[in-house]
């Protein structure tokens, strides 16, 4: 293994890297990564291209113990751009960059949870990489907003000659997910002192299911719902003799012969290139890097039963009166129900560009760059219910994008004659513009249909009682309208009066960005900073640095990191550090509206999510944002108590104030309902919760990370490199924040449930162990994978709790050189097809779904695969 958590390929690569220097937690001068002053993993090549996964994220969860990532689907934008989190913190506390650049921010906001916007590590091609950098530390001090939880730093290849390429498929045990993987990179030289270095990557993927029967009965906690093997033949509670007959009618048993939705992966396609080039002058080096990507992902939504039976009810069987006052309902169009298709398209690129050399003791580097982000909604196979029998079935629900670009100047200069050894000095100075756009959606998409609104075609007088209302001599006169009661019996059931039913507006599951809501935000910041680290003695190491920065939006922060490290002797060396940090909220979180279709312990609802500074979320009390501040303390040792083995253990404590998070949603009232209607909210009527993001509560996070790496030379030609790697961490709420609204209410904007399940929802500890053998032509991997116990509560009225034990993955991969050049291999990962426990409380087992889909821990069962590489 590489580096404190690497992987390696033989034991002379594993030494070397070992010595290699790194420049991630320095900006000054590299250090190796047993002589860092703060916990660092490097992985060389080598270690990337031994992990066979989809994307660069799989890989980080993979080799990096404390960075988790979860797989949820019917999570709408979620699903595409998964969240992550390193240290237990979300994503949008690590701070990614790319060549030692920061790199731009997706498009997506999380519309729960955390709500993150954070930068999208998937779209950087593993085979681009020569390198990965993970500081897992605060760095606030050293690069900005967003380095909480620590930076991860994506090193691109630059060699002007070599290249490879590869391709990998496989699927898992139960024949579904059928992944193709097809990359491949090549170097070349521009002139005599110049390189340039390609990379591509493409991935098509198949969904996968992990259904039980969809059938909502007997489901600890929730009432009784629909149950497909049952609809047709069910004449008693919840269903009736109408809604066996309607089944009947439609010929359900025999038409309907699919999934009603997949819970798994989605369906997708993507291609990544990243372009890495370099100039050497007469002084200094002119350098460029970007990308581009574009990928698109299907998923399913939750499936609409054509009828209503039981607590699984919508706006399919409800009937509502046409112009003419015949009766229509939405089933006409899906007689079978349906289920909403949401597809998402990420279009992603970058360009990098500047001059950077050394003039004397001077080092400089001047950089500008820019990088933007979209991601485009369409909804097929639902309808806008308001709409009636002028529905569509397709909709645009419109465009996400996220823009950013940057100046740079950086120095470095060795500050000779005051201690032992010169001290190293950074310092610089950034200048950036971040910019998020709402794009409208296709009209159709947000529209306000005329059955947004009762008795649309004006067919009845309006008296206050109902009970007097008639017929208005210009209404059909022989269609059976009723005017004068609040319900009618038709088939021999009892409906809403059609004259008055409410349907939902929008594109039902994810109704678009309207025109009222669309628009642009931007704004700009301002920092600089200074690093300074020596050698005191050939034993202490010290560092120390500093960082001003005032935003546009938020003002002003001034953090600072002080951080060393002190050789005991030959064997051992103990390191720490203590600095502050902070994360400003984004233009995205500060802009986000949308309404979308959410299912809360079983029930869908539709969700409003609205700004801080919306109306809506005023009258319920919510505060202007403010950045997340945080103070990191960390200790630790670092060991080589034997010839080719390494230690490290580092304790790391993290409080942050004013911790950022979409609130416990709020049930829509009366009250709420009239300031929906007052900020000119489409389909106001039919919202059934409001949330929105706020600095929500205080929070400490406290934990340990263990890396260990022995190299087994066995004499005879063959080498065995092990690594052992662990975290725990434990994250708790330290203080929530309450507030009265305008209505004297008091709210807590974080409920019991959410306050243990930010607690106890993640293994509370995790660890892998790994062996890399070689011998000749032949290798092989062995890793053991597992993950400790952790809890979840259905809700703070009913506090059932579902506690999930340890589990264990072993995966296993063979390699063949079948010539210098060409690399056969075959590979397992979850050998024994493990699962974790399917939910026992109800949360999330309603629809079909047997795990709890938003864990970390994987439920998507045994993956078998086979790839060819090829260098030249």
């Amino acid at each position: 293994m590489g580096t404190d958590a690497a992987l390696a390929a033989d034991a002379d690569a594993d030494a070397g890297t070992l010595q290699e220097l790194i420049v991630t937690g320095s900006r000054a001068k590299p250090r190796t990564v047993l002589e860092s002053p703060v916990p660092v993993d490097a992985f060389s090549a080598d270690d990337i291209a031994g992990v066979s996964v989809t994307d660069t994220q799989d890989l980080l969860k993979t080799l990096v113990p404390s960075y988790t990532l979860t797989r949820q689907p019917i999570s709408d934008g979620a699903t595409f751009i998964r969240p992550a989190s390193l240290r237990g913190l979300p994503s949008d506390k690590t701070l990614l960059l790319v060549n030692s650049k920061r790199r731009h921010r997706a498009a997506l906001v999380a519309t729960g949870g955390s709500g993150v916007q954070a930068q999208d590590a998937s779209q950087i091609p593993a085979g681009a990489l020569k390198s990965v950098e993970v500081l897992r530390d605060g760095a606030g001090a050293q690069y900005g907003s967003d380095a909480i939880a620590g930076v991860i730093n994506f090193i691109l290849k630059d060699d002007p000659e070599s290249g490879s390429l590869s391709v990998q498929a496989g699927q898992y045990y139960v024949h579904d997910g059928e992944t193709v993987i097809v990359s491949g990179d090549k170097g070349i030289h521009l002139g005599e002192n110049g390189f340039a270095h390609i990379s591509f990557e493409y991935t098509t993927e198949q969904p996968t299911s992990r259904n039980g029967p969809f059938c909502n009965r007997n489901i600890p906690n929730q009432n009784a719902g629909f149950c497909v093997p049952l609809f047709s033949s069910e004449t008693t509670g919840p269903g009736t003799a109408y809604t066996a007959n309607y089944a009947q009618t439609v010929d359900y048993d025999h038409l309907f012969q699919k999934v009603p939705q997949k819970w798994g992966q989605p369906e997708g396609e993507a291609t990544r290139v990243f372009l890495n080039t370099g100039y050497k002058l007469p002084v200094g080096e002119l350098y460029a890097f970007g990308n581009y990507g574009h990928s698109r992902q299907k998923e399913d939504f939750n499936y609409r039963n054509p009828v209503d039976v039981g607590a699984s009810t919508n706006n399919l069987d409800d009937y509502v009166r046409m112009a003419n006052g015949q009766l229509f309902r939405a089933n006409a169009i899906f007689p079978l129900g349906f289920t909403p298709q949401y597809i998402g398209k990420i279009t992603d690129y970058s360009a990098v560009g500047g001059y950077k050399g050394d003039v004397g003791p001077f080092g400089f580097d001047l950089s500008a760059r820019y990088g933007y982000d979209e991601l485009s909604y369409d909804l097929n196979d639902t309808v806008n219910f308001s709409l009636g029998e002028k529905s569509p079935t397709n909709f645009h629900q419109g465009d996400l994008r996220s823009d950013e670009w940057a100046l740079n100047a950086d120095f470095t200069y060795a500050l000779s004659g005051f201690t032992p050894q010169p001290i190293d000095v950074a310092f610089g100075v950034e200048y950036r513009k971040e910019g998020y756009k709402i794009v409208a959606g296709d009209v159709p998409s947000y529209i306000a249909g005329p059955y947004a609104q009762q008795d649309p075609y004006d067919f009845c007088t309006n008296e206050t009682d109902i009970t007097q209302r008639t017929l208005r001599p210009t209404a059909p006169q022989n269609a059976g309208i009723v005017c004068n009661s609040a319900t009618q019996v038709i088939d021999g059931r009892t409906f809403t009066n059609p004259v008055y039913a409410i349907l939902g507006v929008g594109s039902n599951g994810a109704p678009g960005f309207t025109p009222d809501y669309a628009g642009r935000l931007t704004r700009n910041s301002k920092a600089a900073y200074i690093d300074a680290s020596t050698d005191l003695t050939d034993r202490l190491f010290v560092q120390a640095a500093l960082r001003v920065e005032d935003f546009s939006d938020f003002g002003s922060t001034v953090d600072y990191k002080v951080a060393g490290r002190f050789k005991i002797n030959d064997i051992f060396a103990v390191r720490g550090s203590v600095g502050t940090g902070f994360r400003a909220p984004t233009t995205g979180q500060n802009f986000t509206t949308i309404v979308s279709t959410v299912v809360n312990n079983g029930q869908p609802v539709a969700q409003g999510l609205f700004p801080a500074t919306n109306p809506v979320a005023k009258f319920l009390g919510a505060q202007p944002l403010k950045p997340e501040e945080s103070t990191n303390f960390s200790f630790g040792m670092t060991a080589e108590p034997l010839p080719g083995m390494t230690l490290s253990i580092d304790a790391y404590y993290i409080e942050i104030k004013d911790m950022f998070y979409a609130i416990t949603p709020i049930t829509v009232t009366p009250a709420v309902q009239a300031a929906l209607i007052a900020a000119n909210v489409p389909g106001a009527n039919t919202i059934g919760q409001v949330n929105f993001f706020q600095n929500a509560f205080d929070a400490q996070v406290q934990g340990v990370d263990v890396v260990g790496t022995y190299v087994a030379d066995w004499g005879n030609g063959q080498t065995t490199n092990f690594s052992l790697a662990f975290n725990w961490n434990l994250q708790v709420v330290d203080k929530v924040k309450v507030v009265v609204d305008t209505t004297g209410t008091t709210r807590r904007f974080f409920d019991g449930e959410y306050v243990y399940d930010f607690k106890h929802s993640d293994p509370r500890w995790r660890g892998t162990l790994t062996a890399v053998h070689k011998m000749g032509d032949l290798s092989g991997l062995a890793r053991v994978g597992v993950y400790g116990p952790y809890k979840n509560m259905f809700s703070a009225t009913n506090p059932v709790i579902q506690k999930w034990d340890p589990e264990v993955f072993v995966d296993l991969e063979g390699n063949w050189d079948v010539s210098d050049n060409t690399r056969l291999t075959l590979g397992v990962r979850n050998v024994f097809d493990n699962h974790p426990d399917p939910d026992k409380i109800g949360e999330s087992a309603t629809n079909g779904r047997i795990y709890r889909s938003d864990a970390s821990v994987d439920w998507q069962g045994g993956y078998y695969y086979a790839r060819i590489n090829y260098t030249f």
